[in-house]
């Protein structure tokens, strides 16, 4: 299991090859926090009727990697050309908003890690199921909705 972020597409494709290669299971996580994953799926649904969209991320000053792994997964998700732009400072953890434009409208997707605390529970449901999956299995989603194909 790597929770890592900062990990090319090169690298996903060589790290899914070994899996299969070796016959194991493995997970790649951009960001363990159930909150974040849920806040990555409804701004995924949301896109679906509301497509003009940006990203904006903040984290801790240290932070090596700028767009962080799950801003780069959102966008993703939603379309490969969606924006994001990256704050490092201190006082922030981990947060992130999806942030829509419609006629006369916005709509904003926000979640905050407050504490590196939350993201103990997405780290226990990982370990215990990790061995359940086959292949390279990229973020919490499968777990949590298994109609979700990561």
């Amino acid at each position: 299991m790597i929770a890592a972020t900062g990990r090319t597409d090169a690298d996903i494709i060589a790290l899914a090859a070994d899996c299969d290669d070796q016959g194991v299971s493995g997970m790649l996580v951009p960001n363990f926090s159930v909150g974040a994953v849920l806040m990555m799926k409804l701004a995924v649904e949301a896109a679906k009727v509301m497509p003009h969209v940006e990203i904006i991320e903040m984290h801790h000053e240290a932070k090596k990697d700028a767009p962080s792994g799950t801003a780069k997964l959102t966008a993703r998700r939603i379309a490969e050309d969606v924006p994001v732009h990256s704050v490092r400072l201190p006082g922030y953890v981990a947060h992130q908003e999806v942030l829509f434009g419609g006629l006369g409208e916005t709509l904003t997707i926000r979640h905050d890690s407050l504490s590196r605390d939350s993201f103990g529970p997405g780290i226990v449901l990982a370990v215990k199921n990790v061995r359940k999956l086959s292949g390279l299995t990229i973020g919490l989603e499968s777990l949590l909705f298994p109609e979700v194909i990561s």
